[in-house]
């Protein structure tokens, strides 16, 4: 329940992510999550009854949504579009050194008492990090620039920040080039359609439903292809395999999380040389190889533990060069950036809630058909996300945001 919590407050923080980023931007966004960040760990290291501890962990979760929904997106809208897969994936690169950390904080703390209380208290400083960070960064000149062209402020002063913006972001080899950025964003902009406001109906409609297709259903089949069920249920499914030791278990999911930050490297390293679709396709062909030998193991092969070890790793490593990075990437660049945020809240939504739905229904699944089944029903769902990839998903590489809505949708 208390690690269901923030799943809860993750939705939260996704639905009142809606308009938040149109509204007071992705930088200030960035910085309220980081506050509630700070929030949710010292009441959730102090809580005096469990009450309160549920409450710091919901209030941490909406900081989680917040984050998830305006980091891609302010990410996408400050990098070069050379480096643009390159910096995103660093997101999901941070997120699994993350991950790592707190497996081998928690080892440490396996034998003391109230050890919950130190894990926690551990992340305070961290929020404290992120907030001063975001308020030392400028804001997304995309940002300022749409506001600029729909009249939400002083055109004259808000086109002058978003070349200040870009001087920051780009440094010196900017200087003299920033003005002319502006308005090579501006006319591109314009001639995309960006200056006319935007209504939520539009979000279903032409290029903004194909967009939210695109988004919607990369971070579908993330989750439903069994993601959580493998990250969640790792040590209960190697302790099936053999590695009766709690102990045991709990060292491979440290393993696996060092294993996840090494594929992730290699994405970050590769993504913006080979593309999204290539690093797509591959990855979720050895998941596909993966869940289906890890259902085999349980069906034919249950003497033989390697089998299941093997196809945890393998399918660990193919989801950190694929689903792993390449959705969030593609959620923060397929939008057009007048429903740029507001698509992407409904695709970070539909994340968490597939992610929650996925991990309640893995064991009652397993109790009714078998981990084997199941875990071959994930891999068949796995060749219908292929299919997806294949036919609907586009390659974006080295496109400028603004290419990407004219030439991808």
């Amino acid at each position: 329940m208390v690690t269901s919590c923030s799943h809860y407050g993750a939705l939260i923080g996704s639905i009142v992510a809606f308009n938040v980023a149109d509204i007071i931007g992705l930088r200030k966004e960035l910085i309220t999550a980081a506050l509630l960040y700070l929030v949710g760990a010292i009441v959730t290291a102090a809580a005096p009854v469990f009450p309160v501890l549920i409450i710091g962990r919901v209030v941490y979760g909406i900081g989680l949504g917040l984050t998830m929904h305006a980091a891609p997106m302010y990410i996408a809208e400050t990098a070069p579009s050379q480096i643009r897969g390159r910096m995103i994936s660093l997101k999901e690169f941070s997120t699994v050194f993350g991950m790592v950390g707190g497996y081998g904080i928690g080892s440490l703390w396996i034998t003391v008492v109230s050890r919950w209380r130190y894990m926690y208290a551990t992340m305070i400083s961290l929020p404290v990090i992120m907030g001063i960070g975001m308020c030392w960064l400028p804001a997304s000149p995309r940002w300022l620039l749409l506001r600029s062209i729909h009249g939400k402020g002083d055109v004259e002063r808000l086109q002058q920040a978003a070349i200040k913006s870009l001087r920051r972001l780009r440094g010196s080899a900017a200087v003299d080039s920033a003005a002319e950025q502006v308005n090579e964003i501006l006319a591109e902009l314009s001639s995309v359609g960006e200056d006319k406001e935007a209504t939520i109906g539009e979000l279903f409609q032409g290029k903004c439903l194909k967009a939210l297709t695109i988004a919607g259903g990369l971070v579908l089949f993330q989750q439903i292809t069994g993601q959580p069920s493998v990250l969640y249920y790792a040590p209960s499914i190697l302790q099936t395999a053999g590695f009766s030791a709690a102990t045991d278990a709990t060292r491979i999911s440290i393993l696996l999380g060092l294993l996840k930050l090494a594929m992730t490297g290699v994405a970050v390293i590769v993504i913006d040389k080979l593309g999204r679709r290539p690093l797509l396709l591959g990855g979720v062909s050895g998941m596909v190889l993966s869940l289906f030998l890890l259902g085999s193991y349980y069906i034919f092969y249950n003497n033989v533990p390697a089998v299941a070890v093997a196809a945890l790793l393998l399918y660990v490593g193919c989801y950190q060069l694929s689903f792993g990075p390449i959705s969030w990437l593609m959620m923060s660049e397929i939008f057009p950036l007048k429903l740029r945020g507001r698509g992407i809240s409904i695709a970070v939504l539909v994340n968490f809630g597939t992610n929650a739905l996925v991990t309640f229904a893995f064991s009652p699944l397993k109790e009714l058909l078998g981990a084997g089944v199941l875990f071959c029903g994930f891999g068949v769902i796995c060749v219908l996300s292929l299919f997806f990839i294949y036919f609907i998903v586009p390659e974006t590489k080295g496109l400028t945001l603004e290419e990407i809505e004219a030439k991808c949708l």
